[in-house]
């Protein structure tokens, strides 16, 4: 193992981006790769990235293919990238090819972007809401502990319960603060072991509006990945081998390398999505990749196919707003109702006794 690799950051997509941007416009120029590999590194502002060019460049001066020289460099250019440079390579269109990789670099940032706009809202409001619960329990209720043991015993149902929630994290808020901070992180390094991981991604795609979200995520990177690689020149069962790599999901993942195991046999993939198990996969791309094998325009297919769901993430992100705030505001009201109607009930029937 390098472990400079092991150990090295891995670069911000927009600076793969500018930097692939870049090399296309300098090698369509006439510059030569290690020319513009140079210059490339005097203009990167990231230090950690100026090293991986040079790197890249120190290689390529010493006979290697740029190809061969990215590969070194996993964290920052995947399967994905290094095999388009390769075919591209191999073709001796370079520079047309590095332009069309740099378009679909920005396409794959934006829907990299838009995913994160999709989640931004519910994880503020989550946020809130955690931070606010905290504060209220920590500080707030243990206050009115004091308060209401003035009462005596006859309080209503809904105070005892909120004394109760009150007395516990007086008493062991410290206990139940750091238990709760173990139990996430136990359960966030339970969920990344080998063993457990694909039945963790599994559950999360029967998950109803996150599953349905997963899907469609994993569907347009499949698409648009597969469609690009196809177009590009490299053969079918060695896009589907690099495509696999780059999903983030392990049940789509077997699923894409169980269809390039299915095309050795001679099979092709449309009828063995729609014979096999891959439940995950919506009808629509089974469909369309089949009009696509029978056309012999499979990478036109494909690429729609990533255009379609990337509107998919798109509309979701825009309408999670209006699914998610009836159920806060309803989760909301039914808290703050909860502990209006228990500090409010003790003191009105305090004051109606004194008044009789």
């Amino acid at each position: 193992m390098n472990l400079s690799n092991f150990f090295s950051i891995k670069p911000k997509p927009v600076e793969i981006l500018f930097f692939t941007r870049h090399l296309a416009t300098m090698i369509k120029a006439g510059i030569t790769i290690d020319d513009a590999l140079e210059t490339l590194a005097e203009q990167t502002k990231s230090s950690a990235f100026k090293k991986i060019i040079e790197s890249v460049l120190a290689d390529v001066k010493n006979g290697q293919t740029l190809s061969k020289a990215l590969n070194k460099h996993p964290k920052a250019f995947d399967q994905f990238y290094v095999s388009l440079i390769q075919v591209s390579e191999e073709s001796g269109s370079l520079d047309d090819n590095l332009e069309f990789i740099a378009k679909q670099l920005a396409k794959n940032y934006n829907l990299i972007k838009k995913i994160k706009a999709a989640m931004l809202y519910p994880m503020i409001i989550f946020s809130v809401m955690t931070i606010m619960g905290g504060f209220v329990s920590f500080f707030i209720l243990p206050l009115l502990v004091s308060f209401f043991e003035a009462f005596g015993d006859n309080l209503p149902l809904s105070t005892q319960i909120l004394l109760f929630i009150a007395n516990t994290f007086k008493n062991h808020g410290l206990i139940i603060a750091i238990t709760s901070v173990s139990l996430f992180t136990l359960f966030q390094y339970i969920i990344r072991l080998n063993k457990v991981k694909p039945y963790w991604h599994k559950f999360l795609l029967k998950l109803p509006i996150i599953g349905k979200f997963i899907i469609n995520t994993q569907v347009a990177q499949f698409s648009r990945n597969f469609g690009i690689l196809i177009k590009s020149g490299l053969p079918i069962a060695k896009s589907l081998d690099v495509t696999s790599q780059t999903l983030n999901n392990i049940t789509f993942r077997n699923h894409v390398n169980r269809l390039s195991s299915s095309l050795s046999r001679g099979k092709n993939i449309a009828d063995t999505m729609e014979n096999g198990q891959y439940k995950e996969f919506p009808t629509l791309v089974s469909k369309m990749i089949a009009i696509g094998e029978k056309t012999g325009k499979l990478d036109e297919s494909l690429l729609y196919l990533g255009e379609f769901y990337e509107d998919e993430i798109d509309d979701f992100s825009k309408n999670l707003t209006t699914l998610l705030e009836p159920v806060l505001l309803v989760i909301i009201g039914i808290a703050v109702g909860f502990v209006a109607l228990a500090i409010i009930t003790p003191i009105y029937e305090l004051t109606s006794s004194f008044s009789k």
